[in-house]
C-alpha cells in the first residue's frame, strides 16, 4: 500500500468522526444527519488542519460542512444533467464525453451536477472501459474526453492506467483530461505516491495532451504542498487548470476572487471557470450567491487583475450547456453568453434577463 493509501485511510469518513474536530453540538450534528444520507463525507487530515474550527465562519469548515437548514423546494430536473447514453458516460455536448470513474469524494463540490454518484458500484469501473473506448472511437466528433467521479485521482495507479491505455490512442482524440480536487484537498495523493502516478501520467503525455482540472475555492489552500504537487504536475507533462465555485462566505468579495485567481497562476496553474454554485437538490445549504451581486463581484475582481489570472469564465452549468454570465448593460438587465452548448443551434448565443432580488439560477 502507497503512504498516500495509508494518509487516506486516515481520513473522517462519517460526521461522527468530525463531529469533535469541527466542534459540532449534538443539535448541529442531529440537523445534519440527513445529509449525510444522501452525501459523502470523506475529509482528509490535512485539509481538516487548514481550518479555524475556532472561527464559526471559517470559509474552509464551511466548504467541509454546508450551512444546512429547511429542505429546498426546487426543481432537481432544471438544474441537473442526468442522460447518459452509455453506462459510465455522459455524451451531452458534442465533442466531449464526460467519464464517471469512480463514487469517492473529498468534501462536497456544490457546483456537481451528478446527484447519484455515491450510489456508483465501484467494481462496474473497470468493465465500462472497453465499451466507452468503442463508443469514443465509433464518433469521431469527440475529441476530448473528461475523467471524472467523484474524484479521478482518489482511483488506484491501476485504474488510471485503464483509462490510458483505452483512451490515449484513439485517433480521434485531441486530449484526456482529469479532474481532481486532491491539489487543493489532498495533495499526499500525488507526492506521497513514490512517484508512481507521475511516471504513468509523464509516459502518456508523450502520447496525448493531459489536462489535469483541479478545484481550488479559496486562497488558503495554495499551500506549500499543493505548489509542489502542482509542480510534480507540469513537470510530468500535465497542464493544470482550476475550476472553481463562487460560494457564499468562503470567495464571495473581489479581493479573496483576486488572491485566489493571481495565487493560482504563480503556483502554474490556469484559471478556468469560476461556476455558479448550485442549490443541492432536497436541501438548502446556503451558499449561493445571486446572479446579480456575483456578477458585480467577478467584475470588480476582474477588474483587479491582468493576464493569465484574468482569464477565468464566470459559468453556469446549465440545460442549455456552459452559460456564461457576461455582465450588465445600461438598463440593469444581466446578459448571458452559451459558452458551450448541448444543442448547437445554441452556440455563442447571447441573451439578456432581468434578474430578480436574490435570484440564484435561470431558468
Amino acid at each position: 500500500m502507497s503512504r498516500w493509501q495509508k494518509l487516506l485511510d486516515e481520513s473522517y469518513r462519517t460526521l461522527s468522526d468530525l463531529k469533535e474536530p469541527l466542534g459540532l453540538s449534538d443539535e448541529r450534528y442531529a440537523e445534519l444527519a440527513p445529509f449525510e444520507e444522501r452525501y459523502p463525507v470523506l475529509v482528509t487530515p490535512y485539509y481538516l488542519r487548514l481550518m479555524n474550527k475556532l472561527d464559526a465562519d471559517d470559509p474552509i469548515k464551511k466548504m467541509i460542512v454546508p450551512d444546512l437548514s429547511i429542505p429546498a423546494a426546487i426543481d432537481a430536473k432544471a438544474q441537473e444533467n442526468t442522460e447518459s447514453v452509455i453506462q459510465g458516460g455522459q455524451h451531452k455536448y458534442q465533442k466531449s464525453v464526460l467519464i464517471i470513474s469512480n463514487n469517492h469524494a473529498l468534501g462536497y463540490a456544490r457546483h456537481c451536477y451528478r446527484r447519484d454518484f455515491a450510489r456508483l458500484d465501484e467494481d462496474e469501473a473497470s468493465l465500462r472501459i472497453p465499451k466507452l473506448a468503442e463508443y469514443i472511437g465509433d464518433h469521431p466528433e469527440i475529441d476530448n474526453i473528461s475523467v471524472s467521479g467523484g474524484d479521478a485521482f482518489l482511483n488506484s495507479n491501476d485504474r488510471i492506467g485503464e483509462y490510458l491505455k483505452a483512451f490515449a490512442f484513439l485517433p480521434n482524440v485531441d486530449y484526456i483530461r482529469f479532474t481532481t480536487s486532491v491539489p487543493a484537498t489532498f495533495p499526499q495523493r500525488i507526492t506521497e505516491d513514490d512517484g508512481e502516478l507521475l511516471k504513468l501520467l509523464s509516459r502518456y503525455a508523450k502520447a496525448k495532451a493531459i489536462i489535469v482540472v483541479t478545484q481550488f475555492n479559496h486562497p488558503r489552500e495554495i499551500t506549500e504542498d499543493a505548489y509542489t504537487a502542482v509542480r510534480l504536475l507540469r513537470e510530468a507533462g500535465c497542464t493544470v487548470r482550476n475550476e472553481g465555485v463562487l460560494l457564499r462566505g468562503v470567495n464571495d468579495d473581489a479581493e479573496t476572487l483576486r488572491e485566489l485567481m493571481t495565487g493560482l497562476v504563480s503556483i502554474g496553474v490556469v484559471p478556468y471557470y469560476l461556476y455558479q454554485c448550485r442549490v443541492p437538490v432536497g436541501f438548502e445549504d446556503h451558499l449561493q450567491v445571486p446572479l446579480a451581486e456575483g456578477i458585480r463581484i467577478v467584475g470588480d475582481a476582474k477588474a483587479q487583475m491582468s493576464g493569465m489570472a484574468n482569464s477565468f469564465r464566470y459559468i453556469m452549468s446549465h440545460r442549455l450547456g456552459k452559460v456564461q454570465m457576461v455582465g450588465f448593460i445600461d438598463d440593469g438587465r444581466a446578459a448571458f453568453k452559451v459558452h458551450s452548448a448541448r444543442d448547437e443551434k445554441y452556440q455563442g448565443r447571447i441573451f439578456f434577463e432581468q434578474l430578480a432580488e436574490g435570484q440564484v439560477w435561470l431558468d
